[in-house]
């Protein structure tokens, strides 16, 4: 029989909900200041800054979730108010996200905050958000001068759809001319009308739906929308660039889901958006990418805590309806980390071993500070998306004895044991890819030389955005289910512009060339690129194939050329998208100006 919820006299619980609320917004202010902050630094062209604010807005949360925590242990006695007290703060805080614009977001701010000052006994349903318990459907601002979701443009006729979309563009009001917006206009109309095939007929419903804000990353924008045409739907996404005059141009146009999956790809660093109400982006997001999880979509957003609570919220579901054993992931067994996984769930789980072998000369905090380094930098759609978790609670029983033991014999610290739950104290949660030696085992020779040329191409993208991968053995990059490759073992990573990158020295004797050991110098930072084929080219057909496209990864003056532009402030351009599919700009003829059309915009 249910128990009737405690009665909601204690004041000492509502300031307590009361200032883990404050503390959120508090938190989704200045996440929205530097969010809103993308558009002035793109217009000014300030990247270094844009990758500053990344940076910077990771940290937001952790900051936000301790000042809370300090207040709530310093005003309130949080830890030592009894456990009624918490779960009256509960349902007071349930009642403060009544018409609030971030329920969502804030429930999960509860959660951070609650599991910081409490013991791990009381995380229970009592005194977290185990599931949602306010819906976000149909959020919206009602305040009269509020930016809305989306607009809807309706353009009657084709030769409006013109005039319809540069009014779309022209609605984001950036500060800086277009380049020829009638001429890049006319080009993504063309792709569209392509689009649509055969039956390019207007019917009665259409029309294109643009989100209001754009998405920012690295050196672009985005305005991402869609086309509805009676029953045809697909997305719209125009990435929007600088040209070298300080203009802008839109690159090309983007119109299926699987060009959107890329573009909000687990492998690229999170946009920058201004939202009021993000559950409203997701949703609008997830039709046009049906297949994307809404935690990834959360990710891309920025706000990947909330990613984090969605995923494991999908992964106690998926446990609930699965029977399937944890087992060691298969391959050859890293170094550093003992990497198991769940076959029925797309993920894999990295704990960090407790002893290296002596080539390893790491340690735990240098491990989690790679890890950390690459959830601040680009990743450039070449390096997986990493969740971090503390205290994972695993049932025993799913757990097969070969993975038991192998926990046991590495990282005996990191696990321990509560009656028929095994606790794994830390790990990382990646995408479970194939890795790449395996991939290259099984595949015929049209599959093998794309893999190793996209091998190659994933490193220089990696180089371009001031990457250094250190261990570029085949088994730690992974093949994606769109045949990209990706990099995911990242504890000898480091920065180009932290290494030496040298020529081998000539050998000064017979003794010399034949010796075991190098017989010049090593500085813990040198790095000898003509050295690499040794370890990656023993197969004849991937040694074809890496000489034809990526040779000059293997001579010092690639590496030094890009290291020299890198200090110098130059940020590589890095598309989702092939480089063939960006419209042609150089001696373009611009579009005429067809006559204006009446255009009825809406906002939603």
């Amino acid at each position: 029989m249910n128990q009737f919820p405690p009665r909601l006299d204690s004041p000492v619980a509502f300031a307590m909900a009361r200032t883990m609320l404050d503390g959120f917004n508090r938190h989704y202010r200045l996440f929205r200041q530097v969010s809103a902050a993308a558009k002035q630094r793109f217009e000014r062209a300030d990247w270094a800054g844009q990758q500053a604010a990344q940076r910077e807005r990771i940290a937001f949360y952790d900051q936000r979730v301790d000042e809370a925590t300090e207040r709530l242990q310093n005003e309130l006695d949080a830890g030592n108010q009894p456990m009624e007290i918490w779960q009256q703060a509960k349902l007071h805080y349930i009642g403060l996200l009544t018409n609030h614009h971030q329920p969502e977001l804030a429930e999960t701010f509860f959660n951070s905050v609650t599991t910081k000052i409490l013991r791990r006994e009381h995380f229970n349903n009592e005194f977290l958000f185990v599931r949602p318990a306010l819906s976000t459907e149909y959020i919206e601002n009602e305040e009269p001068a509020a930016k809305p979701t989306f607009r809807v443009y309706y353009p009657h006729t084709h030769e409006a759809l013109h005039a319809c979309l540069r009014r779309a563009i022209e609605n984001f009001q950036l500060a800086l001319p277009f380049e020829d917006l009638d001429r890049d206009v006319g080009q993504v109309l063309a792709a569209v009308r392509q689009r649509f095939g055969n039956d390019v007929r207007l019917r009665a419903n259409f029309q294109i739906q643009m989100l209001d804000s754009l998405f920012y990353r690295n050196k672009g924008a985005y305005a991402v929308g869609k086309v509805i045409n009676g029953f045809t739907e697909f997305p719209l996404a125009l990435p929007i660039l600088h040209n070298e005059r300080g203009q802008l141009f839109i690159d090309t146009v983007l119109l299926t889901e699987d060009d959107l999956l890329l573009l909000f790809s687990f492998a690229r660093a999170y946009f920058m958006v201004d939202m009021e109400i993000p559950s409203a982006y997701v949703q609008f997001l997830r039709s046009l990418m049906a297949r994307k999880p809404r935690a990834e979509l959360y990710n891309a957003l920025g706000l990947a805590k909330q990613g984090k609570t969605l995923f494991y919220r999908d992964f106690l579901y998926h446990l609930r309806h699965s029977s399937d054993q944890f087992i060691v992931a298969p391959g050859i067994k890293g170094m550093v980390m003992v990497v198991f996984t769940l076959p029925s769930f797309p993920f894999v789980f990295k704990v960090i071993k407790d002893f290296y072998p002596p080539q390893k000369d790491t340690t735990r905090d240098k491990i989690k500070g790679k890890y950390l380094l690459v959830k601040q930098h680009d990743r450039v759609g070449r390096m997986a998306e990493t969740l971090e978790y503390s205290n994972v609670a695993f049932e025993r029983a799913r757990f097969s004895p070969e993975l038991i033991q192998e926990i046991e014999t590495f990282c005996p610290s990191q696990l321990e044991y509560d009656g028929d739950t095994i606790i794994i104290r830390h790990c990382y949660i990646e995408r479970r890819m194939i890795p790449l030696n395996i991939y290259l085992q099984e595949a015929d020779d049209a599959q093998l030389e794309a893999a190793v040329i996209e091998y190659g191409n994933a490193i220089k993208d990696m180089v371009a955005a001031n990457i250094f991968p250190g261990d570029m053995l085949w088994k730690n990059f992974g093949i994606t289910r769109h045949g990209k490759v990706v990099f995911y073992d990242y504890d000898e990573i480091e920065y180009i512009t932290d290494c030496n990158f040298r020529r081998v020295p000539a050998p000064r004797n017979e003794e010399d060339e034949m010796a075991a050991e190098p017989w010049y110098a090593v500085g813990p930072h040198d790095v000898f690129p003509e050295t690499f084929g040794q370890f990656l080219l023993g197969n004849p057909k991937v040694r074809a194939v890496f000489m034809k496209h990526h040779a000059d990864l293997l001579d010092a003056a690639f590496w030094q050329e890009h290291q020299s532009r890198i200090r110098e402030g130059h940020l590589y351009d890095v598309f989702t998208y092939d480089a063939t599919r960006r419209f042609p700009r150089e001696g373009a003829l611009a579009a005429s100006n067809p006559p204006v059309q009446p255009v009825q915009e809406t906002s939603t």
